[in-house]
């Protein structure tokens, strides 16, 4: 696996966002607005980060519809998208949203199951706790419930899906014609899982994959997703502006999971970064000024007062934002986000204009408009600095910005070491360098697992 120089393992993921990751790109000259609607779109980025060794590409999803009018918002289901990128692909891992909120844990546990499987164990599972009353009124309820109780909820959830994952032990399916037998049912368990939130019986109806279980992946960066993310993620999408921010979020992340109990090293923590490349540093913020004046002032508007929790009317464009705010803790909906987005704006004294502009650009992930040098020296330093394990690249523009990243970013990071030049695993997790969980249910070699770990709870 490609190194730093100070020895970590450096991983990349290609976050896929339909047109890119300015809001924006769309509009643009050459763009293609059915971008996100287009299965052979996302099996040629995909194939295009496979054949630069690429760890993963990533699938966002959000379930509720929200500003169609003003740029491209209908989405394809990720997991279904995936399944066919999982065809027109061989190696590259396959990491997709599911919501806590609005799934039951069979469901998401049987469906990624399904997907390691065809994947030959290529796949990780993102999983988010779903913020906004416009989501909650698509699943029945009137609003959102609570941070802290979306975590609870997610906290039960992953562990009754972690249970039917282990469910059928590694060697359950023997298919012996001879003996008319197909599956060895003392290595197959119910669960019988009682809990706050679910009850469910078990076990899965798909075998176990051949990660074990997929990949599991965060990107909550509240104090609630943060404990989160230390007690179970092994990668961590995360949103830093500087690098002292990135560095400071770092080493608090990794010291949670030492307080844990986990190894640091079994945690890979990728910042996002949005870059925004040209041939000179003045061509790469010509550029990135065009996306920003494309920006719809009052549509990015309404969406920030959601976003902070106030009045549209309480944030005139060409002002700073008012000083009177809510806290974080007065926010139950993404609170770290609230958070990014206010401290930029007193950071750099941004007026309203400025700040949608800017978050525009990347929803709160650094943007870097430079030239592929710049990108590089850029990626060399924060992986060096001890403020990441690796990248999720976010091209403001698709396709057009993964292209040149690839004609000529990879090359220089390819030179100092920093990408792989060939895959030297098939799995996700071999490609993360992550270990691959046993059975909860499995048992030294030649004794019975019995009613083992049931996992009642």
């Amino acid at each position: 696996m490609p190194t730093t120089p100070d020895g970590k393992p450096l991983v990349f993921n290609l976050f896929n966002n339909g047109t890119g990751h300015h809001e924006a790109s769309w509009r643009l000259a050459g763009s293609r607005p059915l971008a996100n609607l287009d299965i052979e779109y996302f099996e040629r980025l995909a194939q295009l980060a496979e054949s630069v060794m690429f760890d993963s590409v990533f699938l966002a999803d959000h379930v509720a519809l929200e500003g169609v009018s003003r740029r491209p918002s209908g989405r394809l289901d990720p997991l279904t998208v995936l399944t066919a990128v999982a065809r027109a692909t061989s190696r590259i891992g396959l990491i997709a949203t599911a919501s806590t909120s609005y799934n039951d844990p069979f469901n998401v546990a049987r469906r990624f199951a399904s997907l390691d499987l065809i994947s030959g164990g290529r796949v990780g599972w993102n999983i988010v706790t779903t913020p906004g009353d416009a989501s909650a009124r698509n699943f029945g309820l009137d609003a959102q419930a609570s941070h802290l109780e979306r975590y609870q909820r997610a906290e039960e959830f992953l562990a009754v899906t972690q249970k039917l994952w282990d469910s059928w032990e590694d060697d359950a399916v023997v298919a012996d014609r001879e003996a008319g037998v197909w599956a060895d049912e003392s290595k197959i368990h119910a669960i019988d899982h009682r809990g706050r939130f679910f009850s469910v019986r078990g076990p899965l109806n798909t075998p176990r994959s051949p990660q074990g279980h997929p990949v599991l992946v965060q990107a909550g960066s509240s104090e609630d997703g943060k404990d989160f993310a230390a007690r179970h993620a092994e990668a961590v999408f995360t949103a830093q502006h500087t690098l002292a921010d990135g560095k400071a979020f770092y080493a608090d992340l990794k010291r949670r999971v030492k307080l844990a109990g986990r190894d640091p090293e079994g945690v890979k923590i990728l910042p996002g970064i949005v870059p925004v490349l040209g041939s000179t540093e003045a061509q790469a913020r010509e550029l990135d000024a065009e996306l920003d004046e494309l920006v719809l002032a009052e549509s990015g508007r309404d969406r920030l007062a959601r976003q902070l929790g106030l009045d549209p009317a309480r944030l005139p464009l060409d002002r700073q934002l008012p000083d009177d705010l809510p806290t974080e803790d007065d926010i139950e909906g993404d609170k770290s986000r609230f958070t990014l987005i206010v401290e930029l704006a007193r950071r750099e004294k941004l007026t309203v204009r400025q700040l949608v502009g800017r978050l525009g650009s990347g929803r709160g992930h650094r943007t870097f408009a430079g030239t592929p040098e710049q990108v590089a020296d850029t990626i060399q330093a924060w992986a060096r600095e001890g403020a990441a394990d690796g990248f999720n690249i976010m091209p403001a523009i698709l396709p057009s910005g993964f292209e040149l990243f690839v004609e000529h970013v990879v090359p220089i990071l390819r030179k100092r070491g920093l990408i792989r030049s060939d895959y030297e695993g098939t799995t996700l997790r071999e490609h993360y360098g992550l270990p691959r969980p046993p059975s909860r249910y499995a048992t030294p070699s030649g004794a019975s697992a019995g009613d083992a770990g049931s996992g009642s709870e």
